[in-house]
């Protein structure tokens, strides 16, 4: 009889260690490999200064900070006119005309600012458009290498 527990043992522990040989189903929600990171690749492109422009650049401001505080200011100051309901509209009013009041404030203290639009052709045929704050000494006709979003002379 022990040699009948011995032989189950053993037919057991074999399917057992045959069982962690045997490939694992696949899912196909991951891939089978991942990449491995590296250092991050810097590309440079070579080209020709085509064209410089002078460009407006409009302010971002559509004035609402401007007629809230425009507003509240005109509230408080309309409250105090008259009395009843005469000084609810006055209140209505002040609100109203300090709200249009603050927002063009806001609009005509915002200028927009001048930026430069450069075009480069580069080497291979293609035309890029940067927008620069300064251009420096750059000059149409410069040989450039673009690197990391930057213009380079060289």
């Amino acid at each position: 009889m022990k040699t009948n527990h011995g032989i189950a043992v053993l037919a057991l522990g074999s399917s057992l260690l045959l069982a962690g040989c045997g490939t694992p189903p696949q899912n196909d929600n991951y891939p089978n490999s991942y990449p491995v990171s590296a250092a991050p690749v810097y590309q440079s492109a070579y080209g020709v200064v085509e064209s410089i422009q002078l460009v407006q650049q409009g302010s971002n401001s559509n004035g609402v900070g401007g007629a809230l505080v425009g507003g509240v200011v005109g509230g408080v100051v309309g409250n105090q006119i008259g009395g009843g309901t005469g000084r609810a509209l006055a209140t209505a009013a002040g609100a109203v005309g300090g709200a249009l009041v603050g927002s063009q404030i806001e609009r005509n203290r915002q200028a927009p600012a001048n930026v430069y639009q450069v075009g480069i052709r580069l080497d291979n045929g293609a035309l890029q458009t940067m927008t620069l704050d300064n251009i420096g000494d750059l000059r149409v006709g410069n040989r450039v290498r673009i690197e990391n979003n930057q213009l380079y002379r060289y």
